[in-house]
């Protein structure tokens, strides 16, 4: 079942892939932005790299959430997945890692990109992806919760938008921080590991709450 849902659902993205596309043209437009609108000195631009990736990422991460559940819960294809005896706990963590791999992979592999246009060095720059690779999937699980909670309201993107940013901070604290300091030849390992210690509780605790919130939206 777990690989069912998470084939069916990169398929389903795939025929979709204007959504996967602007997402990703989301994240390298607001990213370019900035060394455009400011003086090209190396010194500022590295100050303000690990911030701008960070959240320009958060904030793509978040136009994908309102698909995570929506179609589904349109056609009745997640009513008749709750019907099944699989564990829900399962379905929707299949349905998370579609979603992270379709969404958040691509920014992954961009981010050392669009983080030369910063004049980042290349340890750093893979201090960034280390650090993206681990903090999107807490991102995504996160999210899935809000998703769950708002399905099938008026206006659910503004409600999912304010349900978890608030729980976005600590990983975008621990993420910009790990690169901030291997800007300033600090270890970043600190901030790396927090951010793998929200990942574990995220993977544990975030399916079987949004498994909640989807049973409380259906019902």
């Amino acid at each position: 079942m777990f690989r069912w849902v998470v084939w069916r659902d990169l398929m389903l993205a795939w025929r979709r892939r204007a959504d996967v596309l602007a997402t990703l043209f989301f994240f390298v437009i607001v990213v370019s932005l900035f060394p455009l609108s400011m003086e090209p000195e190396t010194r500022t631009l590295r100050t303000i790299a690990p911030g701008v990736v960070w959240v320009a990422a958060l904030l793509a991460s978040m136009l994908s959430l309102g698909r995570l559940f929506a179609n589904d819960y349109t056609d009745g294809t997640l009513e008749q997945m709750l019907l099944t005896p699989q564990p829900l706990y399962l379905i929707v963590l299949g349905k998370v890692l579609a979603q992270w791999v379709v969404s958040e992979i691509p920014l992954v592999l961009i981010a050392p990109v669009v983080g030369v246009q910063f004049g980042l060095s290349q340890t750093t720059l893979i201090v960034l992806t280390i650090s993206l690779l681990i903090g999107t999937p807490v991102l995504s699980l996160i999210g899935a919760i809000g998703a769950g909670l708002t399905l099938g309201l008026r206006g659910s993107g503004v409600l999912v938008s304010l349900l978890v940013l608030p729980l976005y901070i600590p990983v975008l604290i621990f993420g910009a921080g790990a690169v901030q300091s291997s800007i300033t030849g600090e270890n970043p390992l600190p901030h790396l590991e927090l951010q793998g210690a929200a990942l574990v509780l995220t993977l544990v605790f975030a399916p079987w709450a949004t498994s909640a919130a989807l049973r409380i939206s259906l019902e």
